[in-house]
Formats: structure tokens, sequence, C-alpha cells
């Protein structure tokens, strides 16, 4: 399948021969945060979310991360239920986004109400990525040890000890930008994610600058792993009619996780209404990989809310399937 190359894209490609490399980078960024279609927007500040199954809402407040690697706001969700011993989602919003927004299109909260889980939104600055988007293609945040890995990796755990979490169940998910960073995290953090859900994102390593992040944006992108890297279980949702990351970065994700798996795999592909889902399953008969291709998607979180932005009502529910392959993983011992 063709994929054409969205405007904003061939804006920022013709600005990068140019040599015009600051217009160029807000031309990628915003792409990645363009939507497939404007949704209706919830007021400004609004963080209420539907009482589920007429039980009490839980907790969904601001807080700060501030350590030797730098400050970090988030918001964090806990639910009615919440309780010693809970698992820990991390959630990474797109290009322009926020974590009250994200909240808002995922319901990601009403999931782990309902399952029981901590869901932690990092929120990126302005002053950080003028669009507010995670720094995926640069060198400097892409690796262990510093950067934007280094500062939400840190304020991960002092949330999972603040609250009290299960550290054997702690799990990362973004979309685009977001997507391509939780992708990077659990790369650079196998110990501290036990599994990794990349919604129209781009595998880690995709691109190093900004002429190969346009690049994989427009055609798909594989990335070698590097030599110490351990394999992660991984769950992928792309729509194939996405025109601002190519489709073909979810098998890339993939085919990544797949040459990190210590054992030979076997992959079931599966036709749910039109929606393909393809799994790989270990010796132990574990789904270890999940790809669901969106069939008519675009760019946006499917079965999300149009409460917020960057979601589409139609498709699989995303955020039900990530949390329910999430919860059949944690880290060993």
């Amino acid at each position: 399948m063709k994929f054409a190359l969205p405007s904003k894209l061939d804006t920022a490609l013709a600005l990068v021969r140019s040599g015009d490399l600051a217009a160029a980078t807000a031309a990628i960024q915003a792409s990645l945060g363009s939507p497939a279609a404007r949704p209706t927007r919830a007021a400004a500040g609004e963080t209420a979310l539907p009482r589920i199954g007429g039980r009490p809402q839980g907790n969904f407040a601001p807080a700060r991360y501030a350590g030797p690697e730098g400050t970090l706001d988030y918001h964090l969700y806990r639910p009615s239920t919440a309780a010693a011993g809970m698992p820990l989602l991390v959630m990474l919003h797109g290009c322009t986004q926020d974590p009250e927004d994200f909240a808002r299109g995922t319901g990601m909260n009403a999931v782990a109400e309902q399952l029981g889980m901590l869901v932690a939104y990092p929120r990126q600055p302005q002053s950080a990525n003028a669009q507010k988007c995670w720094n995926w293609f640069r060198p400097g945040d892409q690796n262990r040890g510093g950067g934007e890995p280094a500062l939400i990796a840190a304020a991960t755990r002092a949330i999972l000890a603040e609250a009290d979490g299960d550290a054997a169940r702690v799990y990362v998910a973004g979309l685009s930008a977001g997507g391509a960073a939780a992708a990077i995290l659990a790369a650079a953090y196998p110990e501290l994610f036990a599994a990794v859900g990349v919604h129209s994102g781009l595998a880690c390593g995709a691109a190093r600058d900004l002429p190969s992040a346009l690049a994989a944006m427009r055609s798909g992108a594989r990335a070698a792993p590097s030599g110490d890297a351990r394999f992660v279980p991984v769950i992928t949702f792309h729509g194939d009619r996405d025109t601002t990351v190519n489709a073909a970065n979810a098998q890339a994700i993939v085919a990544q996780a797949t040459a990190l798996h210590p054992a030979p795999l076997a992959t079931t592909v599966e036709d749910l209404g039109g929606h393909v889902r393809a799994t790989s399953t270990d010796r132990a008969g574990r789904i270890v990989i999940e790809q669901w291709t969106v069939r008519g998607g675009g760019h946006a979180w499917s079965g999300g809310s149009r409460t917020g932005s960057y979601a589409d009502p139609g498709g699989p529910d995303a955020s039900r399937e990530m949390a329910r392959f999430f919860l059949t993983h944690r880290l060993a011992g």
C-alpha cells in the first residue's frame, strides 16, 4: 500500500534541504501531532471522567518529580480501590497534547478503575519542545542514563515507591511521538518495564536526526537492536490509513522485538471484524508480541473518545486491549 506524504512532512523535508533546521523541527513536530479528524475538546482544565459502574471516581491529580535528572510534572490516577501492590502504567502523550487531554482521549483511567491499576501521565513542557513532543529523534534522548529516558525512568521509580506499587508490573505506552518514546524507554530500561505499548509510533532507533525521522515517518524504518538490547513484550496499534506515521513502522517494531526474543516464536493472524490481530507466542504458549492493524484507521487512538484530541471512537479498544496484554506480563524474580 502506498502512503501519501502529508503536506506538513513535505514542508519539513523542503526546510531540511534548505538548511532551516529550526523551522523543519517545528514542521516535523506539528506533523506528529496531526489528528485524523478535528475532535470536540472538553472544557479547558476539565479532568472529570465518567463514573465507572456506579462506583466512586478515583483520584486524578497533578504532581511533580524533582531529582538529579531534572523536573517532570505528571498526573497520577489512583483508582477508588487503590491499595498496595497495584501495577503502574506510564502513558506518554503525543505532540500538542497534555496529561488531561490524553487521559480523556484514551479513556485509560476508566480501564484502570475497573482493573485496579495506577496510571501516570508525564507532561512534556513547551520549554523542552515547542509542540510538546517527546524528542524521540534526538540522539541525546534515545539512550539509558541521560535525557528524557533517564528523567521518565527516575520519575517512574519515584511514583512506584510513593504509591507502593508492584515493581514487577510496571508498563509504558504512548501515542505517536509518545509511542516512539515508549519504545525507547523499554529498550533503555528493560529491568523497569515489563511490557510496552506503541500506538501509531516508531521503533527505537528509527531515526537519529530530522532527515531520517522524516524518512521513517514517510516510509517506515527498520532499526537493528543494539548489542546489549533485551527483549521486552510489546503490543502495537496502527491504522492502515495513517498518513502521518506510516503503518510500516508497526511492522518494524514487531521485527525488532522478534529478533531480540531468545527463542523462535509461533505467529497467528486473525481477522477480527475487518481489523487484523497478529500474535506471537513463546514455547509456553504465552503471547509476547501482539500487533493490531486498524482497518481504515488514521493517526488517532483506536477506540478512544473525542472528548480528547487525536482519538477515534471507531476500531478496537486500544486501551482495554493494551491493559489486558500488560497484565499478563511481569518481570521475573
